[in-house]
C-alpha cells in the first residue's frame, strides 16, 4: 500500500454516501430526489471544498453493473472460464449458452450490454458455423468480444459487425489466460460508471479515476489481516441495498483454474436488501430451507411484507444464507469454494449497522449444520467502520 497523506475517500453507493476525511466515516442516506452530486454537496459540501480535485478519490456501486451472454463450445473449459473472468470483472451473467445447442435457445428479452464467445485452443479451428451468425443478428446487443480459437478470429470478423478480437483465453495446456479479457470487461464496467450521467458529473470534484467499489474492496484483502483478527482462509461478504459482492483466495476455489491474481470477486446484481429487496425475497422464496431458517429465527413468512427493523434484519440473515448457498455444492453455479476450510467470514457493507455477530452466527450454524452437515464454525468477523473499503481506497491510486 502506498502511503497517500490526506485525501478525501467518497462511496457512492445505491442507498448511502460514505465519506472518510483522515480517520472519520461519515454515512448519509441519498436522496433518490436529486442527482448524485447536487445531493452529496447539500450533505458534504463544505468538508469536499477543502480538498482539491487531485485528493479527492470516489468509487460506486450505483450503476449497477453490466450484463453478459457467453456462448462457448464446451462447458468444462470454454464456458467455465469465461464465466470466471466475466464474474471476477463485475459482470453479472444473464446467461451461458453451450454454442451446439444454440439452435435451440431462446433470446433475452432485454439489451445485452456485451456478448462473449469462447471455444477451441488455437490449434483447432472451424468451431463455428452460420447458427452462431443467424443467432447473433437476431440479438440487441451493445458489444461483442470473441476470445476463442484464432484460427476462427477471420470468419468471426467477416461474419459479425464491430467484434472485438482479444487473444484465446485458453491455452494449449487447456489452462485459463485471463488478464486481456478482464482487463476488456473491466473498462467496459468503467465506461459504464462513467456513462451515467450522475456519476460522470463527479469530475467535477475529482481528478482521478472513478472505480468500481468491489474493486476497491478486493485491493485491501491481502492486507485485511494488518487491521483485523481475521484468521487465513477467509471469505469477504459485501451485503449492500442493491448488490451482494464476494471476495475469495483463489486458495479456496475447488476447480484447478490456473490465474494469476491471488484473490476473486463475485457480484450478484440482484441480491440486496433495499433496492434489490424483491428480488432477495423471490430468490429466499426459491430454496427450500427458508421456510425452515424462518422457523429457525422465529418469524413467518410474513416477514417477506413487513417493513422495518424486524423485517430487515431477517432479510440480512436471508441474504448471508443465500450467498453461502451460491458458493456451496447445495446450488451448483459456476464455482464451489472449500467452505469447510474458510476460519473467518469478513462482512463489510450496509450489513453491519443491521446485524450483530450474534445473529449472523444463528446464520452461519444453520448453514453448516444443515446444508454442510459439518459441525465447523469459521468466525464472524464485522468490518461495522468500512475501514477495508478506505484500505482499498488509499492503496488503489
Amino acid at each position: 500500500m502506498k502511503d497517500t497523506g490526506d485525501k478525501l475517500l467518497i462511496d457512492v453507493g445505491s442507498t448511502y454516501f460514505k465519506i472518510c476525511a483522515g480517520d472519520s466515516i461519515e454515512q448519509y442516506m441519498r436522496d433518490f430526489n436529486r442527482e448524485i452530486l447536487e445531493d452529496l454537496m447539500a450533505k458534504a459540501g463544505q468538508l469536499i471544498a477543502r480538498y482539491q480535485p487531485a485528493d479527492i478519490r470516489v468509487c460506486s456501486s450505483a450503476n449497477g453493473g453490466l450484463s453478459a451472454l457467453i456462448i462457448g463450445v464446451t462447458r468444462t473449459f470454454s464456458l467455465k472460464y469465461a464465466t470466471n473472468i466475466a464474474f471476477n470483472a463485475g459482470i453479472n451473467i444473464i446467461d451461458t449458452i453451450l454454442y451446439q445447442d444454440i439452435g435451440n435457445c431462446s433470446l433475452p428479452s432485454d439489451l445485452v450490454d456485451v456478448v462473449i464467445i469462447v471455444g477451441g485452443v488455437n490449434a483447432h479451428g472451424g468451431l463455428f458455423s452460420r447458427s452462431l451468425y443467424r443467432y447473433m443478428e437476431q440479438l440487441q446487443y451493445s458489444n461483442v468480444v470473441y476470445v476463442g480459437t484464432e484460427r476462427d478470429a477471420a470468419a468471426i470478423q467477416t461474419n459479425i459487425p464491430d467484434v472485438v478480437v482479444l487473444p484465446n483465453i485458453i491455452d494449449e495446456r487447456l489452462h485459463i489466460v485471463e488478464e486481456h479479457l478482464k482487463v476488456y470487461l473491466t473498462n467496459l464496467y468503467q465506461q459504464d460508471i462513467e456513462g451515467k450521467e450522475d456519476i460522470k458529473r463527479l469530475y467535477e470534484i475529482t481528478a482521478n479515476q472513478i472505480y468500481s467499489t468491489p474493486y476497491i474492496v478486493n485491493r485491501a484483502l491481502p492486507v485485511i489481516d494488518a487491521t483485523f483478527s481475521v484468521a487465513n482462509p477467509f471469505i469477504l461478504l459485501d451485503i449492500g441495498g442493491a448488490t451482494t459482492d464476494i471476495h475469495y483466495s483463489k486458495d479456496l476455489v475447488e476447480d484447478n483454474i490456473v490465474t494469476e491474481n491471488g484473490y476473486d470477486r463475485l457480484v450478484f446484481k440482484r441480491l440486496g436488501v433495499y433496492k434489490s429487496r424483491q428480488s432477495l425475497i423471490l430468490a429466499a422464496q426459491g430454496n427450500e430451507f427458508t421456510y425452515e431458517l424462518l422457523t429457525h429465527l422465529k418469524v413467518t413468512e410474513n416477514i417477506f411484507k413487513e417493513q422495518g427493523e424486524r423485517a430487515t434484519k431477517v432479510l440480512m440473515q436471508l441474504a448471508v444464507f443465500l450467498v453461502l448457498c451460491k458458493m456451496s455444492h447445495y446450488r451448483q453455479s459456476y464455482i464451489n469454494l472449500k467452505l469447510l476450510q474458510i476460519n473467518s467470514i469478513v462482512l463489510t457493507g450496509g450489513i453491519t449497522k443491521v446485524l450483530t455477530v450474534a445473529e449472523i452466527d444463528v446464520i452461519i450454524a444453520f448453514f453448516y449444520s444443515k446444508i454442510l452437515t459439518s459441525d465447523h464454525r469459521p468466525v464472524a468477523v464485522l468490518d461495522s467502520d468500512y475501514a477495508i473499503w478506505t484500505l482499498g481506497a488509499r492503496g488503489s491510486y
